[in-house]
């Protein structure tokens, strides 16, 4: 048989996804799992943006234009001005997901063998997204102990070498929740400027910023050629399953490349390009419960699990993720023994391991990520049930 490729080879498994079978086998015993692993938020799609796909009566599914729909770029404008970012409707394109957005931004700004410098712990599809355009990211760390803040520009400038052509954020942070100052964004323009690089900022979680301003990257002036937000509707109107996002930027020469990588793949979905269309004509309000309702569950949480004997966990502040450090041997050993070995009155909880976040070899072994994505009462279980394991633990540091 003909050997596959390198890269092929070299594509990670998700790290979030790999437990699926452990938590599959739980439930065929009869054991309830709390899905707190993964960030799959359980408010409802809201019900016009579901409509406006229901009630479409054209009756060829068309193409659509290569950078979207016109009109909903249109709309986009207005969208991003309430955050008080001018963009034009033609430094908008609409992509299959934000993933494809990251996978764009990369391909044309890029060459293989680039390196670009990611703040760690990460969102770990970015390691995927790397290998499929063949350039190398490069971990600068950042700690619990902090809450995870920007590390120090010195950090940066250490790891900078010929090779480096870009900085990649994600604010609010996924895995970590944490929000960038607006001192912070000032730094990293600061270093982008003076090396000469690409910002890449992932605002996938825009609205959820509980503790102080959401600061884009689209914001930072003199900036502007250096910047490419990806964006996405998947978790701002709970709409996973749309696939669809964007990348912006004022840069035209990107624009230029982004569109040819655009072209090649014909044309995002057109149901999903009508229900986000609709999705903007929300009302300005409809964030302002939702974001209470995240910021409640944010405060349950982290307040139980800073309860249980030997857990810590900063208080993140935005998007819907914490980072606790356990009193554990191995996150990834102790993640599947709740799901393999572990149950309290026939329930159990399901994590992301901490070392899936991490590109530096031996981080993140005590930490797991937790997706506040389930209701007040469910998250009061599931912490329930992850104090009563970490006492029966055989791996439990002292």
């Amino acid at each position: 048989m003909p050997n596959i490729s390198e890269r092929g080879q070299h594509m990670p498994p998700s790290p979030i996804r790999k437990l699926v079978p452990y938590a599959e086998a739980a439930k065929k015993k009869g054991v309830t799992v709390y899905h707190l692993n993964i960030g799959q938020p359980d408010i409802e799609t809201p019900k016009p943006v579901l409509d406006a796909v229901r009630n479409s009566n054209f009756k060829i599914l068309e193409y659509s234009h290569s950078a979207g729909n016109e009109s909903y770029r249109r709309k986009l404008t207005g969208y991003y001005k309430k955050f008080d970012i001018t963009v034009d409707h033609t430094e908008i394109i609409v992509t299959t997901g934000g993933s494809e957005a990251i996978l764009f931004g990369f391909m044309a700004c890029l060459d293989p063998g680039d390196e670009v410098i990611v703040p760690e712990p990460f969102y770990a599809n970015y390691n995927g997204f790397a290998v499929e355009a063949e350039v190398k990211v490069v971990p600068v760390t950042s700690g619990i102990e902090t809450g995870f803040a920007l590390p120090p520009i010195g950090d940066f400038e250490k790891l900078i070498t010929p090779k480096t052509k870009a900085i990649l954020i994600c604010n609010p942070n996924n895995p970590t929740g944490y929000l960038y100052s607006r001192a912070e964004m000032e730094v990293l323009r600061e270093i982008c400027l003076k090396h000469n690089l690409f910002l890449f900022s992932d605002e996938a979680y825009r609205e959820f910023s509980y503790d102080g301003e959401n600061i884009s990257a689209l914001n930072l002036s003199g900036l502007e050629n250096n910047v490419v937000v990806f964006d996405t509707i998947s978790k701002r109107y709970s709409a996973c399953g749309a696939r669809i996002g964007a990348v912006v930027t004022h840069n035209r020469v990107i624009l230029d490349a982004v569109m040819k990588f655009a072209q090649a793949r014909l044309s995002p979905p057109s149901f999903a390009q009508i229900a986000a269309e609709a999705a903007v004509d929300l009302p300005d309000d409809y964030f302002d419960e939702i974001k209470e309702e995240y910021q409640s569950r944010r405060d349950l949480l982290v307040s139980l699990l800073n309860k249980i004997p030997g857990v810590f966990c900063p208080n993140p502040g935005g998007a819907f993720y914490a980072m606790a450090r356990l009193p554990i041997d191995d996150a990834d050993k102790f993640c599947q023994w709740l799901l393999e070995a572990f149950s309290y009155e026939q329930q159990t909880v399901m994590l992301a391991p901490g070392t899936g976040f991490y590109a530096t070899p031996g981080l993140g072994k005590q930490e797991v990520r937790l997706a506040y994505v389930l209701n007040r009462e469910n998250i009061a279980k599931a912490m329930e049930c992850l104090g009563k394991a970490l006492e029966v633990y055989p791996g439990r540091l002292q």
